[in-house]
């Protein structure tokens, strides 16, 4: 079969495609390594075992992670489409749940946007390292944090103007379509990002104390391993990490060429991902043991090791006590910036890709629409004195129920539902790369559903019966909950709004031979 992009004569124009496989394995490394590579891995890991935490890392990263990563590959390059439009041409009733995931990433990039704004604003600060010597009262002072919690309509200035500029340069790279714009903006950001990041870990390890830091870390405690809960926090780690089950790779892979390698390129995406994790666990132990050794005080007895607090306080911290502070203050928040602004731009792809799709809109037409929208609502919500409020509560709803509840879906959909997990290793194992056997149906179709399931389930009930954090319970309902209504609405409303071009009639390629010895070719109209 010529590979033109084209779905149907006649039906719709030529699908855009990447440059070549370089330019896929950039842009979905840059979709995977992201902020909570750098600031959620170091602190997941020394709370759960240290160095022997590594192994339930490993063990998720290979029965869950890279297995979840192919089926997204195998959905979105078989059935030639964003998330809406894969799942339904795998059948009708699952259009939904691409919408959800849509609506998920809608959520998303509402506040992933404000953080890169704050990393851009402290890149500046970090030049005569603005803070002084009260980084944490510096960080509340920048955002004019509420004493107590509240909705407020209040905006913040520092943090407007750089979220306005964001919002530009995100929709001026998505405007520009795959190769033009995500495809050169990865290959330029993700080498800058290695080398910054790499210059950071390279100064840090040389520090007084980096020792004493790497020493925190990478000690196992073996015992940890015992722990259920280690495990689970293993592979919640892996599946943020990696950017799967909201719709990324889906619409990533659709813009394949027909014949390329899928099953290496994952192993690929996978592992350099969690190379990076390791890199980034690396550079901020290192300059803990630092920061611990300058305060006479143990790595153990250091109050943040994780999140927005080792981003904008203990960072700065440190890099006030360093020699040559502010020239890795700009490499580190700019690295920050960078790591975000390329996971940013593969989740706006999701949402501008479904759009395109469903009203036939251009590359062009959807940046702008759906990038000014989204850009008010994010200015609205996060540029305002409780932005940091609600971000983490609807951070932790989105993730927490939302993203996982969407990946167990998919997984029984696949299945136990449908009872098609043999075709996509099928359509896997069509193309140059790594074989897959049964052992991939089974990590699929039973252990990560499991595995998943468990964590989806105590995560609700935690969130049912245990405020979180200190929010009051109308707070998690409007900016939880609520949270997740919303991306079930856009499920509902955009399943019910007619197609502008017939995306039914539309035929995979044909499979000479599906795992298990049984020759099936699939024509006619999406079932």
């Amino acid at each position: 079969m010529a590979d033109t992009g084209a779905e149907t004569a006649g039906t719709a124009p030529a699908r855009e495609q990447w440059s070549g496989q370089l330019g896929f394995i950039l842009s979905a490394i840059g979709s995977a390594v992201g902020l909570g590579n750098i600031w959620r891995f170091p602190g997941v890991a020394y709370e759960n075992g240290g160095g022997a935490f590594l192994i339930p890392y490993l063990v998720a990263l290979l029965t869950a992670g890279i297995p979840i990563l192919l089926l997204d590959y195998s959905i979105g390059h078989r059935f030639r489409g964003a998330a809406p439009t894969s799942f339904r041409r795998l059948t009708r009733r699952a259009e939904g749940l691409g919408w959800f995931q849509v609506g998920v990433s809608w959520v998303i990039i509402l506040y992933y946007t404000v953080i890169i704004a704050w990393a851009a604003s402290y890149m500046v600060f970090a030049a005569n390292l603005a803070w002084g010597d009260d980084p944490g009262g510096f960080f509340s002072d920048f955002l004019h944090l509420p004493e107590a919690t509240t909705v407020s309509t209040q905006v913040v200035p520092g943090v407007l103007i750089p979220l306005v500029l964001v919002w530009v340069v995100a929709i001026a790279v998505l405007s520009l379509g795959v190769q033009r714009g995500l495809e050169r903006a990865n290959v330029v950001f993700i080498p800058l990002l290695v080398a910054m990041f790499a210059a950071i870990v390279v100064r840090a390890v040389t520090l007084p104390g980096a020792l004493d830091g790497l020493t925190a870390f990478f000690t196992p405690d073996w015992p940890a391993l015992r722990d259920p809960q280690v495990w689970i926090a293993a592979y919640g780690q892996i599946f943020f990490s990696l950017s799967i089950a909201f719709g990324i790779m889906i619409t990533y892979s659709s813009y394949l060429r027909r014949r390329a390698n899928l099953t290496s390129t994952g192993l690929v995406v996978g592992f350099a991902n969690s190379s990076f994790e390791l890199l980034a666990g690396i550079g901020v132990f290192s300059a803990l043991g630092f920061m611990a050794a300058q305060q006479g005080v143990g790595v153990a007895d250091l109050d943040t090791v994780a999140g927005v607090g080792l981003a904008f306080v203990a960072f700065p911290q440190i890099l006030s006590m360093m020699p040559g502070g502010p020239v890795f203050g700009v490499l580190f928040f700019g690295a920050l910036m960078l790591a975000g602004m390329t996971s940013l731009l593969s989740i706006l792809q999701v949402v501008s890709a479904a759009f395109q799709e469903k009203l036939g809109w251009t590359s062009r037409q959807a940046a702008l629409r759906l990038g000014s929208l989204a850009a008010v609502l994010s200015v609205a919500l996060f540029s305002t004195r409780s932005g940091l409020l609600t971000l983490d509560v609807v951070d932790k709803y989105v993730n927490d129920v939302g993203v996982v509840g969407s990946a167990v879906v998919t997984t029984l959909l696949l299945g136990l539902g449908l009872r098609r997990l043999r075709e996509m290793q099928a359509h896997l194992n069509g193309r140059p790369g790594l074989s897959l056997g049964a052992w991939w149906r089974a990590l699929v179709g039973i252990v990560v559903p499991l595995v998943l399931g468990y964590i989806l389930i105590t995560g609700v009930h935690t969130l049912l019966v245990t405020h979180y954090g200190d929010y009051p319970g109308w707070f998690l309902g409007w900016f939880g909950w609520g949270t997740l209504s919303v991306a079930g609405g856009v499920a509902v409303i955009m399943t019910l709004v007619r197609w502008r071009r017939d995306v039914d009639d539309f035929t995979p390629d044909p499979l000479p031979e599906l795992a298990g010895g049984r020759d099936t070719t699939l024509r006619g109209r999406a079932r």
